[in-house]
């Protein structure tokens, strides 16, 4: 597949895709997983998890990925990192293709990008301390051969993300929820990435806990010039966090815009729709803003509908909209949009 010419980017309006600035750039990403169940145990069918997926982050900026559970975000995430293969298209990182890297040429890559897992417990090895955890990948990746300067680090890792020098001889089970998220935090710092993929990384959290992780990730991006991809369903956390928001719908991206236009000004019925659920603590406010209620079920990744994957649910849906599959275009300068009558 020919790469295309331009790929919605950070500032406004279409950038070249080879911008200097440019740390990530996804290009048309799908991903398929056959399901069995088939006759004689074959295949029955694919899940289209990530269908035509387009976009790219800049040095230094968070992208907020959101959408409802089971739209492919977290898939698209996995297959940045190459933990899952995409079916096809083009992963750029640091303008180097990863979809053709072999496992060994993969690994000092790694060392580059990194995870935030969503739940801070089962991404631990409950067999080994936390200074074990942030040690182990200053080890594997060569970086600090002695371990003298791995403990020193560790208790650098540990001061910097809130946690106590003790912490580092503990377990996890004996660490709160969020100083368990913290851990692992440390651990995706200790390789000095570039990019850290957030899995939604609070959702598991407390509200009290959420915003002290959030600030904490803030911290540390102006202090160590790190580059986010945020997922997250929940629009507050995105709000707080992100420079640019992309929605996700049943595998693809609908809206990818500026944070302020997105909350402004959305432009696909989607994301109004999601806007519109979120709640307003002035009750007055609350009672006299528009209603924007989706009706029926979100189709499967199995059959997806025809034309526009939103139109069984979309309030506005014409004929149109059945048939033909809108692109994700730039309807205002660095406001793109997936819908055929934005």
């Amino acid at each position: 597949m020919s790469p295309p010419a331009e790929v919605p980017t950070a500032a406004g309006g279409a950038r070249a895709a080879a911008g200097s600035d440019v740390l990530l750039e996804v290009r048309h990403l799908v991903k398929h997983f056959t399901v069995g169940g088939g006759l004689f145990g074959g295949p029955s069918g694919l899940v289209r998890a990530v269908d035509d997926v387009s976009f790219s982050i800049r040095r230094g900026e968070t992208l907020g990925l959101v959408g409802e559970s089971g739209c492919g975000k977290t898939t698209t995430g996995r297959c940045i990192l190459q933990l899952e293969r995409p079916t096809r298209g083009q992963v750029l990182f640091e303008g180097r293709e990863l979809t053709t890297l072999e496992p060994a040429e993969l690994r000092p890559v790694r060392r580059r990008m990194q995870v935030i897992f969503q739940d801070p417990y089962s991404s631990l090895n409950p067999r080994m301390t936390v200074g074990q955890i942030l040690a182990e990948p200053l080890a594997v990746h060569g970086i600090i051969p002695s371990a003298r300067g791995r403990r020193e680090r560790v208790r650098e890792l540990c001061h910097r993300v809130g946690l106590l020098p003790q912490h580092a001889d503990r377990y996890p089970h004996q660490l709160s929820g969020g100083q368990r998220q913290r851990v692992g935090i440390a651990r995706a710092l200790a390789v000095e990435p570039a990019l850290i993929v957030c899995d939604e990384p609070v959702s598991a959290l407390d509200v009290s806990i959420q915003a002290q992780i959030i600030n904490l990730l803030e911290d540390l991006q102006a202090e160590l010039g790190l580059t986010y991809l945020f997922i997250a369903h929940d629009l507050a956390v995105v709000r707080h966090i992100s420079d640019r928001v992309a929605v996700m719908y049943l595998g693809k991206i609908v809206e990818l815009t500026d944070r302020r236009e997105l909350y402004e000004n959305p432009l696909h019925p989607y994301t109004q729709a999601l806007l519109a659920a979120v709640p307003i603590p002035d009750p007055q406010v609350e009672a006299s803003r528009p209603r924007h209620v989706l009706g029926g079920e979100v189709p499967s990744p199995l059959n997806p509908p025809s034309g526009c994957v939103f139109h069984p649910r979309c309030p506005i849906a014409v004929d149109r909209c059945r048939g033909e599959v809108p692109p994700l275009r730039e309807v205002t300068p660095g406001h793109w949009a997936a819908c055929l009558l934005a």
